[in-house]
């Protein structure tokens, strides 16, 4: 299967051939069609998967339908046709360079992060101006929210993008405030490790008759990682362990817990 079979409009098909993505992978296949019908999804994926390419291109098709409509008069706020929540500012961080990559070719895309660490002045200046995506963390969408600076009500698509690892973060009720901030009718797609316990009775409050999704969700096997259990009787011998490892000619990376 290519690209050109899942119906994107022909700038985007370009964009992921400039990137350099020959085909589809597994959860691009099944979730962009549904997507792209207006179908609310629960998916499940592996990270590495694409699965970032599944509700992005999907996102993207919207935008450049909407270039066919009147655009507001000049200084009109409305806000994003596109949300995206994400536990994490580099998790929003790589969301918003993928749409950026993958709409290259879109006339004047517009897409704003708004998360933690970056001055409020930066961010509300993007919220006034024209916006096409939002890619957001839960606790700072909500300051510009209850501030009356984010305007949420011309939402089409909202993604929730691990949503286990928002909850798991104590996100739940910004997550309901979000979203009862956007249209009912609004288009909702949810990805998460998990749709079991508290994920699962969010995704049956927020989604509308969901196409369920599961790609593969067991852990990849990597022979080439090694793991090593170092006992240390005192602080002092913990870290002789620790500087021999790190000066071992023979490991190239390591992750030390």
């Amino acid at each position: 299967m290519s690209f050109d079979s899942l119906n994107l409009h022909e700038t985007l098909v370009r964009a992921v051939t400039t990137a350099g993505y020959a085909a589809p992978t597994d959860v691009q296949q099944r979730a962009i069609p549904p997507a792209l019908a207006g179908q609310d999804l629960m998916v499940s994926s592996n990270t590495g998967s694409g699965k970032t390419a599944s509700f992005v291109l999907p996102a993207l098709m919207r935008v450049l339908a909407s270039r066919a409509l009147p655009r507001p008069p000049r200084g009109t706020v409305t806000g994003p046709r596109i949300l995206v929540l994400t536990p994490t500012r580099e998790l929003a961080m790589q969301v918003a360079k993928a749409a950026m990559d993958y709409g290259r070719f879109v006339p004047h895309l517009s897409v704003c992060t708004v998360v933690g660490g970056v001055p409020y002045g930066l961010q509300l200046k993007q919220l006034r101006a024209p916006l096409d995506i939002l890619i957001a963390t839960p606790g700072r969408l909500i300051d510009h929210l209850e501030s009356g600076k984010a305007v949420l009500g011309n939402v089409e698509m909202l993604v929730l993008d691990e949503a286990d690892r928002m909850l798991d973060m104590g996100f739940i009720d910004p997550i309901h405030h979000i979203a009862k901030a956007t249209p009912k009718a609004r288009q909702t797609v949810m990805y998460s490790a998990t749709f079991g316990g508290h994920v699962g009775r969010l995704a049956e409050e927020l989604l509308r008759t969901p196409q369920r999704i599961e790609v593969s969700s067991q852990t990849e096997a990597h022979a080439d990682i090694e793991q090593r259990l170092h006992w240390a009787d005192d602080f002092q011998h913990k870290n002789a362990l620790l500087d021999h490892i790190l000066t071992e000619r023979s490991v190239d990376q390591a992750l030390v817990f």
